[in-house]
């Protein structure tokens, strides 16, 4: 089903959004696949006003800049979007990142 032009634009609009989560105490920091997925779908429901879309992350993301993770958004319509999740910095036990949504559907 494609996506109306105005949906497309609020998620376009969420394509540079940032998160911070904190992560457990360990050697490595890394944040479990299902955290990420809600982190991002929550924020990706704020900044557009849409209702939280359905986000799947294939596996933890490592805390380490520079690290990437692709996850899949579902909008509520079902159209598939493809979202890159991208370490920036990583300090202590905190995780931040970025939040990239494909421009077209996949």
């Amino acid at each position: 089903m494609p996506k109306s032009p105005s949906s497309l634009a609020s998620w376009s609009l969420a394509a540079a959004a940032a998160a911070a989560l904190l992560v457990g105490c360990s050697s490595e920091a890394k944040l479990a696949k299902d955290e990420v997925a809600n982190s991002v779908a929550e924020k990706l429901a704020a900044q557009t006003g849409q209702p939280k879309p359905d986000v799947t992350c294939p596996e933890d993301l490592v805390g380490k800049v520079g690290t990437s993770l692709r996850c899949k958004l579902t909008a509520t319509d079902g159209t598939s979007f493809g979202v890159t999740v991208k370490v920036n910095s990583v300090e202590n036990s905190t995780i931040r990142y970025d939040i990239k949504v494909d421009e077209t559907a996949s």
